[in-house]
Formats: C-alpha cells, sequence, structure tokens
C-alpha cells in the first residue's frame, strides 16, 4: 500500500478533527431579491482540503444537516452551505413572484457559491488558501439531491419531452444524492400540476455519484413505490453507487438533524453508516487511488447484519 493509501485509510478510520465554522457569510445576488447566505464549515488545520457544497431540501437553511455537515468537516472537507429561497427561514409567500423559479434559482445559488470561493474561504480565519480547487463535490437531500444533479448533467424535461437547458458545471467531480426523486413519468397529478421540474433526464448525468434511497421512502408524489428513487442509479450512464437503507424512509434515519420534527425513521446506527460510506466515497471519487471506498465496500459487505445494500456500475 502507498503511502498516500495509507494515510487516506488511517484518516477515514481517525477521530474527527477541529471544526471551525462560519455564517451566514453572505454573497451579493442581484436580481434575487435576497442575498445569499452561506454556512461554511472546515476543519481547523490542514491544506489542499476538498469542497462539498451542500443543497438542503425543502424548507431547510444553511443551520441544517448537521449530521452530515459536521462530519465531513471533521473528516476533512470544507462544507459550504447555501440557504435557498424557499428555507421556513426566509419565510417567502407561496405568491411571490419568484415562487415559480425558485428550482432554477436554486441551481444558481450552487453555482454562485462556487463563483464565490474566494470571499467564503477568507470569511473564515486561517481558511484562506487551504481550498483545493480541483476537488470539489455536490451533495444534497430531496428536491436539494434534484439541484445538485442539476450541475453532473441531469436535466429538466419539458412537457414534449425534450431536455431543457444544460446547467452542468464542469468544476464538479463528484456528488453524493440522497432521496434524489425518479422519473417525471410517475408523478401523482398534483405533481404534474405543481412541479413542472420534477421531469429530469438522467441521461447526461455522467460524474461519479453515491445515490441513497430508502426501500420504505414512499412519495406522496409518485404513483410508484420506494424504487421511484433508485432512478437515478438506473437511468444515469457512468461510474455510479446505490445504497438502498433497509427500513429507511425519506429522512433516511434523520440526516436533516437531530431530533428534528421531520425524521420520522430515527435511527442513529443508519445516519452513522451514511457519513462513513459518503466520506468514503467522497474521498476515492475525488483522489485517484485512493482506497477509502474500496475499504468501506469490503467492511458493508461483510458485515453479517448489514443495514442496507450496495450496488455500483462503471
Amino acid at each position: 500500500m502507498s503511502d498516500l493509501n495509507t494515510a487516506n485509510a488511517q484518516q477515514t478510520a481517525a477521530a474527527p478533527t477541529l471544526v471551525v465554522s462560519a455564517g451566514p457569510v453572505v454573497l451579493p445576488a442581484p436580481g434575487r431579491g435576497e442575498d445569499l447566505q452561506v454556512r461554511v464549515s472546515a476543519p481547523a488545520t490542514g491544506g489542499d482540503l476538498p469542497v462539498i457544497v451542500f443543497s438542503h431540501g425543502f424548507g431547510g437553511s444553511m443551520k441544517g444537516y448537521a449530521p452530515l455537515a459536521d462530519f465531513w468537516a471533521a473528516h476533512g472537507f470544507v462544507v459550504l452551505q447555501p440557504t435557498h429561497l424557499d428555507s421556513r427561514t426566509l419565510g417567502l409567500l407561496p405568491e411571490d413572484p419568484r415562487t415559480p423559479r425558485i428550482w432554477r434559482i436554486r441551481i444558481e445559488d450552487l453555482t454562485r457559491v462556487l463563483d464565490g470561493l474566494d470571499v467564503l474561504e477568507a470569511a473564515v480565519p486561517g481558511l484562506a488558501g487551504r481550498l483545493d480547487r480541483s476537488r470539489i463535490a455536490v451533495a444534497g437531500h430531496s428536491w436539494g439531491a434534484q439541484t445538485a444533479s442539476t450541475l453532473l448533467g441531469a436535466r429538466v424535461l419539458d412537457s414534449d419531452g425534450v431536455p431543457g437547458e444544460d446547467m452542468s458545471d464542469p468544476r464538479v467531480k463528484a456528488a453524493v444524492l440522497l432521496a434524489l426523486t425518479g422519473l417525471g413519468d410517475d408523478l401523482t397529478p398534483f405533481a404534474v400540476e405543481n412541479f413542472s421540474f420534477m421531469r429530469p433526464s438522467f441521461d447526461a448525468m455522467t460524474p461519479p455519484a453515491l445515490i441513497v434511497a430508502g426501500d420504505r421512502d414512499q412519495s406522496a408524489l409518485s404513483t410508484r413505490g420506494p424504487d421511484w428513487f433508485t432512478d437515478p442509479y438506473a437511468y444515469s450512464p457512468g461510474s455510479k453507487s446505490l445504497l438502498t437503507l433497509f427500513g429507511a424512509e425519506h429522512s433516511l434515519g434523520g440526516i436533516p438533524g437531530y431530533k428534528v420534527a421531520e425524521t420520522t425513521d430515527e435511527n442513529p446506527a443508519r445516519v452513522a453508516l451514511i457519513q462513513q460510506l459518503s466520506t468514503a466515497f467522497l474521498r476515492s471519487a475525488l483522489n485517484p487511488g485512493d482506497i477509502s471506498w474500496k475499504a468501506a465496500v469490503t467492511a458493508l459487505e461483510g458485515d453479517p447484519d448489514p443495514l442496507g445494500r450496495l450496488q455500483s456500475k462503471e
């Protein structure tokens, strides 16, 4: 085993490091109606740090998803969490003229974060100059996963089934997509009428991604069962892995936060598995030759009582 791989394997298993966090860091956003607020979390030490831009689910904010953001930052990543316009903290009214465009503004938020890396790293004392801009990943949960997926090449189909604008970003090298909704052919009438953007095509979503689905995640927006959430794996090309969690509902055991009301299937062990596997996946996806993911897969396959099932394709 090379010295680099040995160091990475040891880092995966090591105790978490001290994390520093700042927020809200404000990025000017002309035309958005609200400047973009971002939370920045990072290891207190170390250099050449990879970056994760995280998109929250409907109604969330930069303050949510601590089980993931804190873990990733404590294990070597700089985590950037924007607050999208649908956040309950902003109180946007349904009749607000921006409401029909929020799905696009969400995507613009992630791009704005990438464009504002200089400002964001300068906001955390001691962080400037420590980011590795060649190793950037996106992640998201639910609507946030759909938002993040567009930066990998997922596109929205129009009413005639024609793919819309390509909003992919070449700076993004990998992703973790949690409870990402499936194909639009299986939407309920309510979803068809109100969420026209929920008609994705994954045909061009080529970068590596870990897709996480719960086998008890029954969406009120879909006419199908929990397998709907496996569509992004089934219909996307390239290197993909699918983690199907046994007994998991939409909160996947509690990733939106500790003791939050929306968690219907609280399971700390399930959250711990997502923490460990997502960290290992991103570490290997962003570092050619890193063995963290291989080791994590071997450990899951050898578990006599696994919490989930893993599939992979190239």
